[in-house]
């Protein structure tokens, strides 16, 4: 039997995307000498993360599952009026899924509008679609400090601009609609005296609360933001589209060129061995995949893309198992280098 190997889970945002999270942790999940000692998680990645911790301490690795599953059976269920219901049944692929939405006028509609009208002019009409499905959450669980993994939510403060990372007993369902609020699309957040944004402004997700000491060295990043594109995109939605992954990658990028300059510094002695965390960074990601999809894709919840993305995420851990399960707790499989610069 291998000997258990602890690691940390960093869970980026990204929309309907995160039902490739979904898959990656679905099949993380039944490595039973995997221990996962901490999660950190942004929009998406914070549904994620609090739906495994929930199911974690209610029912273990079984529950875990469970409660994502169910979780992204509630997402995909949403709905949404830019895209004809019958459409849905017709698009085989994700490719064509994030093409057929970006030509429905439905779409094209409800974008317009979400550039020109602010949420907060529906007044009593408003309503935020993640609410019903985050207040379902049981947060008694979700904020269990002795059981599980430690879970960390990251939202971004709209005064200041600063990143805020909530955990334990801070953990509610406030928390968890800030950290996945974007700003053309939701009102603030108000937690406290202070009101919030989505945090991949600012951390997508944070790295920083996995250097604790306590914690251990290795942390498993599930990408899905794309780093890099083949192409300059023309159109109006591929531009901003762009836009949003390049904003909500940079927070990531900056950790990543701090943790390699930290590696660097004890690798040639410039500090004590000891003195900072020589982290080790592992990456799951699929960028052939996310090039295909779009933003449509991320704001529309089609169950068959949602299900495509579980089955690839669930591949994409696969192939990383096959290629780096001895690298876990040994050394570091991610080429940061290759990443920044």
């Amino acid at each position: 039997m291998q000997e258990t190997t602890r690691i940390n889970l960093a869970l980026q945002g990204g929309g309907a995307h995160g039902a490739f999270t979904w898959g990656v942790l679905d099949r993380l999940l039944q490595e039973e000498w995997l221990e996962i000692a901490a999660i950190s998680g942004t929009s998406a990645g914070a549904l994620n993360g609090a739906a495994l911790k929930s199911g974690w301490v209610a029912d273990g690795r079984a529950g875990a599952r469970a409660a994502l599953a169910e979780l992204w059976g509630q997402v995909s269920g949403l709905g949404d009026m830019r895209i004809p219901v019958w459409m849905d049944g017709l698009i085989p692929e994700p490719y064509f899924a994030a093409r057929a939405l970006e030509v429905s006028p439905f779409f094209a509609l409800a974008d317009m509008m979400g550039r020109v009208v602010s949420p907060y002019a529906y007044g009593p009409f408003y309503q935020n679609p993640l609410q019903r499905i985050v207040e379902d959450f049981d947060f008694g669980r979700v904020c269990d400090v002795a059981h599980g993994p430690e879970l960390h939510i990251c939202a971004t403060n709209v005064r200041d601009g600063k990143v805020r990372v909530f955990a334990g007993e801070e953990i509610d369902s406030n928390v968890i609609l800030a950290s996945a609020c974007l700003p053309t699309l939701f009102q603030a957040v108000e937690i406290g005296d202070e009101a919030y944004w989505d945090g991949g402004y600012t951390g997508n997700p944070a790295l920083f609360p996995l250097f604790a000491p306590r914690l251990p060295d290795d942390i498993v990043i599930i990408n899905i933001n794309p780093l890099h594109r083949d192409h300059v995109p023309r159109s109006a939605q591929d531009i901003q589209n762009r836009i949003n992954e390049i904003s909500f990658n940079s927070s990531l990028l900056r950790e990543l060129r701090a943790i390699d300059f930290v590696q660097r510094l004890l690798s040639d002695g410039a500090v004590a061995e000891g003195a900072m965390k020589k982290v080790r960074v592992h990456m799951v990601a699929d960028d052939v995949l996310m090039n295909d999809l779009s933003v449509a894709t991320k704001l529309v919840p089609l169950p068959s893309v949602i299900s495509q993305l579980h089955d690839a995420g669930v591949e994409a851990a696969e192939v990383f198992l096959a290629a780096h399960a001895d690298d876990l707790g040994v050394r570091q499989s991610a080429n940061l280098r290759d990443m920044f610069e």
